[in-house]
């Protein structure tokens, strides 16, 4: 393959290369999603370990979903209103100290139960404040044409995380115990935490509200207000709702006679999300993102459908691979058109509810898929989901036709928002 052929699928670097806070929060990201991982192994382990109790381990996520819910949307009021760097370097501390109550507990001669339950809605809660903060922060710090690139190279610091972290965690747990993977975590924190420093400010608009219900409802309005906005947040939802057979794995696997593939399943949906981030150059050239969400979210749907009715694990493993790389094609899409229309003074409530759309209809999902798999059956409860999820996209597709028109070059919101960020260097 020629040298230019192969930059064309390559990742694109010029974010990388034009900005550097983009280049801190790529390694803080980097750093952060590993030993984050690593604690969301080891964490609903030890809850096992002391439990015993399936029961136990699901109640985490009941914990987590209320702060996660509230957080989100306040912090993505908090984002417009205060300095996102500082929220940022505050939440983040604020994860580090969590990780080592973790830490402290598993020292102890008998961990105990409670404390896992109040970090994990903790982690929930602080998360769901600094995402928008994050997300908003993007299209300030990198160019208006470099946004997919930008959203891919994060896209690849995500899918790191989330192969390594888990693999490690296992690893650690088995061979070091809990209190040693908790230990990554809290060094990963300090890091990043040393790495947020050095951002920039990145104050609020002088004219930015406190935050309030009233400045929420004024964010939703607008997602409300534009169809090109709220496909991409039902999409995902959909898409998610139908799809998300995570929690069934285990019951696939032992009905595959393949328990010793569990872990390859959780796994395999993101490698092929870094194999399309590893080759997602071309993507930097389209124009039409809307496009991407709806046909990643189709991909994500059959195949989700096809590892449902085949019966070899590997084809399965393929399968589940070719799922984690439509959902990363569809976020690559949603991302792109998230940071390219919204502007800057409404970027962090509507990171809030972004954080929601992509956050919720997992939670959801496992739910449905569990469900469905106690009263028609594992693989049922995977193909017909998947149909479910392509079907759904169709509909969506056909009642909000501006998402598959959407256009960077000529969308009236786009424009606005890429003049705007244009004019900022001027302005200062």
């Amino acid at each position: 393959m020629s040298t230019s052929r192969l930059s064309a699928v390559l990742p694109d670097l010029a974010p990388w290369r034009s900005s550097r806070d983009f280049r801190l929060l790529f390694f803080q990201g980097t750093v952060t999603f590993f030993g984050s991982f690593m604690a969301m192994i080891a964490l609903p382990l030890q809850i096992k370990h002391l439990t015993d109790s399936p029961l136990a381990v699901g109640a985490m996520g009941a914990v987590e979903l209320v702060p996660l819910v509230v957080c989100g949307l306040y912090g993505g009021a908090l984002a417009d209103a205060v300095d996102r760097r500082r929220l940022i370097l505050l939440t983040e501390a604020g994860l580090g100290v969590l990780a080592l109550v973790l830490l402290v507990n598993a020292l102890l001669p008998s961990p105990l139960l409670w404390p896992l339950y109040v970090v994990a809605a903790g982690v929930a809660a602080l998360a769901g404040l600094q995402r928008p903060a994050l997300d908003s922060l993007l299209a300030r710090i990198v160019p208006h044409e470099q946004l997919t690139a930008a959203a891919a190279l994060n896209g690849l610091r995500y899918q790191f995380g989330a192969i390594a972290g888990p693999a490690l965690a296992g690893l650690v747990v088995a061979f070091a115990g809990y209190a040693a993977a908790y230990s990554v975590t809290v060094a990963g924190f300090l890091v990043s935490v040393l790495l947020c420093l050095r951002l920039a400010p990145a104050p609020p608009a002088r004219d930015a509200e406190r935050p309030s219900l009233r400045g929420i409802a004024e964010g939703a309005r607008f997602a409300w207000s534009r169809p090109v906005l709220l496909g991409t947040y039902t999409v995902d939802l959909a898409a998610m709702f139908f799809a998300y057979p995570n929690t069934i794995f285990p019951f696939l696997a032992d009905e595959l006679d393949a328990v010793w593939a569990l872990g390859l399943m959780y796994a395999a949906g993101a490698v092929g999300s870094m194999v399309l981030g590893l080759t997602s150059g071309w993507t930097s050239r389209v124009r039409r993102h809307g496009l991407l969400v709806i046909y990643g979210a189709s991909v994500w749907g059959l195949a989700i459908a096809a590892a449902g009715w085949l019966s070899n694990i590997w084809l399965v493993l393929l399968c589940l691979a070719v799922a984690g790389a439509g959902d990363m094609l569809s976020g690559l899409g949603r991302s792109t058109i998230w940071n390219q229309t919204i502007p800057e003074q409404l970027r962090g409530r509507l990171a809030g509810i972004e954080v929601l759309s992509y956050s919720v209809g997992p939670q959801l999902g496992q739910v449905r898929a569990g469900t469905m798999a106690g009263w028609t059956g594992t693989r049922s409860a995977f193909w017909s989901g998947g149909l479910a999820c392509v079907a759904s996209v169709a509909v969506l597709a056909a009642l909000l036709p501006k998402l598959i028109s959407y256009d960077a070059e000529t969308d009236e919101d786009a424009l606005r928002r890429r003049a705007a960020r244009e004019a900022e260097p001027a302005a200062a």
